[in-house]
């Protein structure tokens, strides 16, 4: 399996926690699939000591999540290095800017009520950002759905923006009053912002008339059993914290732990492997969409809403895995980053860093799988733990694509379909193509095509389950003594959904 820039999370010891309930597991072919997760665990726990040791990172913990469980975690070093307390799965971290989907989910339970529009003026909420002249004349309005997205046009502020999380209210506000300095107009383009983040508590606290920290905690935390998972780091207990540590002059030097504040919305939050999991196990809980209850803080539709790309960030063609080349293309959701390679692998998460800590967590959608990582020294390369973490995963449990559930109709087109292939002849008894079917290619032309396929594979063997694409698209094999065909049909939009396309291909 290629080495791919793909950051992602870890996990800890199994426990039952409240995310379990959260959770409806996915449809997965592999029967083995969690006994081949564990059997790779030996090797993630060697790799990532060797990580340890090789950054010269203070301490370590990492977690992953499956199927709405945490199913391991280990942890190294220590919190505390004049205490020499050891680091583990409930230790709390400063996950910094993984904070950052937290406050998108609470802007999206306040649009779910009803209570303010991601298309609203953030002016509305934040009459001190009148004060910002726009940079052109034609230049839109600043709206919620751009501070969710990093669109907002401000100028990217790391690492100024982490040296403001302590700031009041009142400061931030006075500083809004000034005039923001704009580096786009909104709209155009992606540029990190903690200032846009800060702005959408702000925004929290107007609307709800509670701090946005309270308001998370009551709205978000809370419901999804995250009991440990705090904003002011005073509040934890002494051997539960973790101390940031910066590498300089060969020795570490602790950073002062910042006080919860203003800013505290695009990266405050303190918490634990095993708190953040739950998390992790809501997210993953939105897949596949499907009809029964949901349980949480909001809906699943809303939650895939939250880990669509929504604002392009980039496109890197240049990098290689075993030799060969490969592609990863980049957005900003909200409040969350989206990536999907030339593999089609799909990643939604966050990294965080702050003085002392780097972080990071990310979720396979489409795999039921997540991994998290904390690190309590400046800046640190969590996500590359990651993208470890999951190679290993990938190629020593050979995981597999979540599969979609056969739709009726696309079931009942495919034992029709294969009665006409059979003997085409037949076709005007059975009423399943669209008007476009033959006069695209002819009833003649896709006979002697057929004909010649079903000549070479030989006498049909065996049928394989259909694999769907979609709820109107999807492909089977049909298996000869001398050779196997693939099917692949699509259905059109009208009611009963017919047959508009139809590809047969020799497959080995």
């Amino acid at each position: 399996m290629k080495k791919r820039y793909l950051t992602l999370l870890l996990f800890g010891s199994v426990f039952t926690s409240k995310a379990q309930s959260l959770y409806q597991p996915a449809v997965f072919t592999d029967e083995n699939r969690l006994e081949k997760i564990k059997s790779a665990l030996p090797a993630i726990e060697k790799l990532v000591a060797e990580e340890c040791k090789k950054n010269n990172f203070p301490g370590l913990t990492y977690g992953i999540v499956v199927d709405g469980q945490l199913v391991d975690s280990h942890s190294f070093g220590s919190t505390n290095l004049a205490q020499k307390t050891a680091v583990s799965s409930k230790s709390l971290f400063r996950i910094a800017s993984m904070t950052k989907s937290i406050t998108a989910m609470a802007i999206l339970k306040l649009r779910d009520e009803g209570k303010l529009r991601l298309d609203d003026p953030v002016q509305q909420y934040i009459p001190e950002i009148k004060k910002t002249p726009a940079l052109t004349v034609d230049a839109p309005v600043i709206t919620i759905r751009h501070l969710l997205t990093h669109a907002a046009g401000f100028p990217e502020d790391n690492p100024w923006g982490d040296r403001q999380l302590a700031i009041a209210d009142a400061y931030f506000l006075k500083m809004l009053g000034k005039g923001v300095s704009m580096s786009n107009t909104p709209g155009i383009a992606y540029e990190y912002s903690n200032m846009g983040f800060t702005m959408l508590g702000r925004i929290i606290t107007v609307v709800t008339q509670t701090p946005y920290q309270e308001y998370i905690t009551k709205e978000i935390l809370k419901p999804l059993g995250m009991n440990h998972t705090v904003w002011d780091f005073t509040k934890v207990q002494p051997d539960l914290l973790a101390h940031g540590y910066r590498w300089e002059n060969e020795k570490f030097q602790e950073e002062k732990l910042l006080a919860d504040g203003a800013y505290g919305a695009m990266g405050g939050l303190l918490t634990s492997i095993e708190d953040f999991s739950k998390y992790v196990s809501f997210h993953l809980a939105a897949w596949p969409a499907r009809s029964e209850a949901g349980n949480g803080p909001i809906s699943r539709s809303s939650v895939r809403e939250m880990q669509q790309p929504a604002n392009f960030a980039g496109l890197n063609t240049s990098l290689k895995a075993d030799g060969k080349p490969y592609s990863i293309s980049s957005a900003y959701a909200y409040g969350l980053r989206w990536t999907r390679d030339s593999d089609a692998i799909t990643t939604v998460g966050h990294s965080g860093g702050l003085p002392g800590f780097g972080s990071n967590w990310r979720i396979l959608p489409d795999y039921g799988i997540g991994v998290i990582t904390y690190v309590n020294l400046t800046y640190a390369n969590a996500g590359m733990v990651n993208t470890k973490i999951i190679d290993v995963l990938m190629a020593s449990a050979d995981l597999k694509k979540r599969q979609l559930p056969v739709s009726k109709i696309l079931q009942q087109r495919k034992q029709e379909l294969i009665s006409v292939l059979k003997d085409w002849n037949q076709a005007s008894r059975y009423p399943i193509f669209a008007e476009n079917f033959f006069p695209d290619k002819s009833l003649a032309l896709r006979k002697k095509a057929s004909e010649e396929l079903f000549t070479k594979a030989g006498k049909i063997v065996k049928i394989s389950d259909l694999i769907p694409e979609n709820q109107l698209r999807g492909s089977f094999l049909m298996e000869g003594e001398r050779g196997n065909i693939q099917v692949y049909f699509t259905l059109s939009p009208e009611n009963p959904a017919l047959i508009q396309q139809l590809d047969l291909r020799e497959v080995n």
